[in-house]
């Protein structure tokens, strides 16, 4: 089976964390028997957030786009990025399929002539899915939903919604990361839906845990992901003075934490990595004691799962997809209110407050992973979601 791949989130020359989940589920269908080959939708001007940090912060950016190679290998797999333009992405990102689908077209002619693809699979509605569609190619296609689609892009605009109630309604099949991600992607017009997990790696031993009591949390460093909230929670610890709190990832709330955790007085105890190589960021993740991001809007979250993988508990949202997929596969991961920072208190005191319940709560963690999100039960997931696509 021969598969070609449309995805806009995927790892750079100039950012290699960016969609590393992506390119990671394609090596998992790869190596689980099916031959890949990915298109990258890459748009080579600066975001809009760059271009308004000055002149030389958007030259660095609109540098490091265009300098993007068009082919590359990664793990393998064979990697073309196909450049298009598109206007500025907060008011026109539902439309972005259409300004995309012309060059895509052409690019995914030019494959056929080398590869003989059975099947495209498009990783979100918008702008791949929409573009793929627009193509107009008699090949059949997939849609892979993570979230974005139907938490900002359908609700964000009227064209929005129609490029993605189009996309889904178009695709074969529609795979979802989580159940409660299938059920909106059938509500928004998916003909037929599958739930198809993401995964992780599998550490063969824990990582040198810190001294200290230390909660990480890994991600973009956006107002959703809710990291106050755990500042807010380890501040009111009192009992445990010597409690740290690790945040890697970069993004636009990098500065009101810092000045938040000034203002809670725990600066001292506040660390910001900042965005780090992907098997540098497991690293460090995996050496605190605990895992917590309480975020919103979290389709999945793979980075619970990557923690968890490394023997750390996880603390999340309750009434969230993602965290409700993990739990209900197994323990290792604690539920609390959407913004209840005296919750997320109590269960980081439970945890660094006991050290047989945190010990019993981290091997919880890292069975459940083993039983239920490895990278090689999602690759077997994705070629079979292909074949019922095809069949």
């Amino acid at each position: 089976m021969k598969v070609a791949i449309v995805a806009e989130f995927y790892p750079r020359a100039a950012d290699p964390v960016l969609g590393v989940w992506a390119h990671r589920q394609a090596v998992a269908a790869r190596d689980a028997g099916a031959d890949v080959r990915v298109l990258v939708l890459h748009r080579p001007l600066p975001s809009l957030a760059q271009a308004r940090s000055g002149l030389r912060g958007a030259a660095r950016a609109a540098a490091a786009a265009l300098a993007q190679p068009l082919h590359a290998t990664l793990d393998g797999i064979e990697v073309t990025y196909v450049p298009f333009l598109a206007p500025p992405r907060p008011k026109s990102y539902g439309t972005w399929g259409r300004w995309a689908a012309p060059s895509l077209a052409v690019a995914l002619r030019a494959l056929r002539r080398t590869f003989a693809y059975d099947l495209v699979h498009a990783h979100n509605a918008v702008p791949a899915g929409e573009a793929v569609r627009r193509a107009g190619l008699r090949t059949p296609f997939v849609v892979s939903v993570h979230g974005g689609d139907v938490f900002h892009t359908e609700p964000g605009s009227p064209a929005g919604a129609e490029a993605v109630r189009a996309a889904l309604g178009g695709a074969r099949l529609t795979i979802a990361n989580s159940a409660g991600i299938e059920q909106r992607c059938r509500v928004l017009g998916a003909r037929a839906t599958r739930v198809v997990r993401l995964g992780t790696d599998l550490p063969q031993r824990r990582a040198q845990r810190h001294d200290a009591p230390t909660v990480v949390t890994t991600g973009h460093l956006v107002a959703r992901k809710r990291h106050a909230d755990v500042m807010r929670a380890i501040a009111s610890l009192q009992r445990h003075p010597d409690l740290t709190y690790l945040v890697i990832g970069d993004g636009p709330e990098r500065e009101p934490l810092a000045a938040l955790a000034a203002q809670l007085g725990i600066s001292d105890r506040v660390s910001f990595a900042g965005q780090l190589p992907h098997a540098q960021a497991l690293n460090e993740t995996r050496r605190a004691w605990l895992f917590a991001m309480p975020s919103a809007d979290e389709a999945f979250g793979v980075a619970y799962v990557e923690a968890m993988a490394g023997w750390l508990p996880a603390i999340a949202a309750d009434g969230e997809p993602g965290p409700q997929e993990i739990a209900g596969a197994g323990g290792g991961i604690s539920l609390v209110g959407a913004g209840d920072v005296s919750a997320i208190a109590a269960q980081i005191d439970r945890l660094v407050g006991d050290e047989h319940v945190l010990h019993s709560a981290g091997e919880q963690a890292r069975a459940t992973v083993e039983h239920a999100f490895s990278w090689s039960q999602c690759g077997a997931a994705t070629v079979a979601a292909y074949e019922a696509a095809l069949s």
